[in-house]
């Protein structure tokens, strides 16, 4: 690389009241981790670099050094340096967006994972080496990769559900599952929980269908609405989310799930259960709960793995899966056959994973938790998954906290946005995906906000 091209790369970099080395370390990370320099990049001699960016050779060499000390440059005697991504920044949880190290703004209205990279890449390699038989065919998905759906089926079974790869149905992704069986049952009313996924939000209002809420807080499920909302939506549908709940990551106990078969049966309501958040089990010892009897469950590795990876299916007995099939939208809907190929990889060695990742999770819930407990301005109950916490507000409105907290460079998404109905107005949602220190810069701008 060029020094010319580096120093446009690098775009304005110097700060005030920020040391030139300092302000040139960050600049050569945040334009890394932005794709303007690529890892791999030889970078020019010192001299010739201090001279393009008019700075000192020392200040050249101490920005180096900072860089190869944090395992962003590597440098061999004799050799020039060259650019790489340290582990550190690969192996993460938070999407750098989540951050705030690409720019002034900590995105943190979605609350998703970045990619395990080590593992990701690893599979993408394995995935390759054995996609020449792949690559022969026509390219159409079907209902799935045969290895892939074998994969999927397997886990059901390890958890008790005995389930065959042909009650599978792989889509791209857990909102194309949902799209696909909203456009076959064609609801005219849905029961939803309040707050719910907003994407899930989306997709039934985008059919016209109408909503129903039941409330849903992070002590549970409200029984008296959900048999208020069954018996609206009869011979119709229920989406839920049972496993550690979309926002709140309350876990439905058992009572409550025999509840909602009983429900379904006696009012016909198809029962579409989103298992998305099911592997984020964050307690000291994850279990798995057994399942709505008698739902349709949608799963997906956006939360497990990585949103990227558009990967999610449905589970159902196999003449449901076989109609679904035969729908115009199924192959519009269906995976692409090279992303299967690597998910089959990755499901294969999930446990390691989602091990490490659940590990990091459960530690950044207790560090945010114990930062904001004990505030009379808001309360919450510690989640036992999931990726979130989910605060009442108990005087300011969400939506004056979420515009005054992005005045000060964090984005959240409040209460309304997950309600079916524009209410939680008092609540608002707050992924503890990012690192500590992150979370420390989120919880004293909330602090503020308040």
């Amino acid at each position: 690389m060029g020094a010319e091209q580096l120093v446009r790369a690098l775009g304005p970099w110097r700060r005030p009241d920020v040391p030139l080395s300092a302000a040139l370390d960050r600049a050569v990370r945040d334009a890394v981790l932005d794709g303007r320099v690529r890892t791999g990049s030889e970078l020019p001699a010192e001299r010739r670099l201090a001279a393009a960016l008019g700075v000192s050779r020392g200040t050249v060499t101490a920005t180096l050094e900072r860089l190869r000390d944090s395992g962003w440059v590597s440098t061999r005697h004799g050799s020039a340096s060259t650019v790489w991504l340290p582990l550190a920044a690969t192996e993460r949880i938070a999407p750098v967006s989540a951050t705030g190290e690409t720019g002034a703004v900590t995105d943190l209205r979605r609350a998703v994972p970045a990619a395990p990279q080590e593992a990701y890449l690893a599979a993408t390699g394995r995935a390759l080496a054995r996609a020449a038989p792949l690559l022969a065919e026509h390219g159409e998905s079907g209902p799935g990769l045969p290895e892939l759906r074998v994969s999927i089926a397997a886990r059901y079974s390890r958890e008790g559900l005995a389930t065959r790869p042909e009650q599978i149905l792989v889509t791209s992704g857990a909102r194309a599952a949902l799209a696909l069986l909203t456009a076959y049952f064609e609801p005219r009313v849905a029961a939803v929980e309040t707050p719910t996924y907003f994407d899930a939000l989306r997709v039934l209002r985008g059919s016209g269908t109408r909503l129903v809420g039941l409330r849903v807080t992070t002590e549970g499920w409200d029984l008296d609405q959900l048999e208020a909302a069954f018996t609206a939506a009869r011979g119709q549908l229920a989406y839920l989310v049972p496993d550690f709940h979309s926002p709140t990551g309350a876990l439905m106990p058992q009572r409550v799930r025999r509840a909602v078969a009983d429900l379904s049966s006696r009012h016909r309501v198809t029962v579409i259960a989103d298992e998305t958040m099911r592997d984020l089990d964050l307690r000291e010892r994850p279990e798995p709960v057994p399942r709505i009897r008698g739902a349709v469950l949608i799963g997906s590795t956006s939360k497990a793995i990585w949103a990227g990876l558009r990967i999610g299916w449905i589970r159902a007995a196999t003449p449901l899966i076989s109609r679904l099939q035969s729908s115009h939208l199924a192959d519009p809907l269906s995976a692409p056959p090279m992303q299967q190929l690597i998910a089959a990889e990755l499901l294969g060695d999930l446990e390691s994973v989602l091990q490490r990742r659940r590990g990091e999770l459960r530690q950044q819930r207790d560090h945010l938790s114990t930062f904001l407990g004990h505030d009379s301005r808001w309360d919450f109950t510690v989640p036992p998954g999931g990726l979130a916490l989910w605060l009442r507000l108990t005087a300011t409105p969400a939506d004056t906290v979420v515009e005054r907290v992005g005045r000060s460079g964090v984005e959240l998404a409040s209460g309304p946005r997950f309600a079916a109905d524009a209410t939680l107005t008092h609540h608002l949602r707050v992924p503890y995906t990012p690192p500590p220190h992150v979370l420390d810069q989120v919880a004293t701008v909330l602090d503020a906000a308040c």
